[in-house]
């Protein structure tokens, strides 16, 4: 799945590290990478896009709450959910203060994780602080912004926003004009207008290498859709 989220897996036992990427990677809105050490989760998220990491706090080089605040201070404002076998009142302060999103007590049910992991990554692609992959940019919507691969800044307007993050959310499927003027404009599906065409046309204009033969935003099924 081209915008699948990706999620960084970190713990140091490495049957439960394989047992959650079994699991999530069964949900095709996952893909999923793994760490055994904080300071190897510190350098991926760095390096690499990582949406979502579900962080131990019992790890052998260094805690796990210290491993987020130093995530955060160099800048990662993806959620994390933080995992502990401790049930104490005050850990779990000590995990939020450190720039944690969330925390789960072991031993949890898979089927809870998998809800509050579902949970903050909805609550992110809200939020100003949400970035996505859009074929070569990186689509920041808080900030009407497409960054291309060399650092070019793609301006967007506030509809051009609405009908991508719209689209992403869509993954590979179609969706149908009167869903995106339904969504975007809050439009009457019986209404006749040119202004989603419009829109797309633009939004085509500056995106595409080619807009006559479009490969990022294309029309399909009397709809439109997102590409890799």
């Amino acid at each position: 799945m081209s915008n699948a989220h990706r999620l960084l897996v970190v713990d140091d036992d490495p049957s439960l590290r394989e047992t959650l990427t079994e699991q999530l990677e069964l949900h095709a809105e996952f893909e999923v990478v793994t760490e055994e050490t904080a300071l190897g989760a510190v350098a991926r998220v760095g390096a690499e896009r990582v949406d979502l990491v579900v962080m131990d706090v019992g790890l052998p080089d260094m805690d796990g709450r210290d491993a987020v605040k130093q995530m955060r201070q160099n800048g990662f404002r993806s959620p994390v959910i933080m995992l502990t076998a401790q049930t104490s009142e005050i850990d779990t302060v000590m995990g939020l203060d450190a720039g944690a999103n969330d925390y789960v007590t072991k031993p949890f049910k898979f089927a809870v994780l998998l809800a509050r992991i579902r949970a903050q990554l909805r609550q992110y692609e809200a939020s100003e602080d949400a970035i996505f992959q859009i074929g070569p940019y990186t689509f920041r919507p808080g900030a009407k912004l497409l960054v291309g691969e060399r650092g070019s800044k793609l301006k967007l307007t506030e509809k051009e926003t609405a009908i991508l993050r719209f689209l992403y959310r869509a993954g590979r499927q179609v969706v149908g004009r009167d869903t995106l003027l339904a969504e975007v404009w809050g439009y009457n599906a019986q209404v006749t207008t040119h202004t989603l065409e419009t829109h797309i046309y633009r939004l085509r204009q500056k995106i595409e290498p080619n807009p006559a033969a479009a490969s990022i935003l294309v029309t399909e099924g009397g709809g439109y859709k997102l590409l890799p």
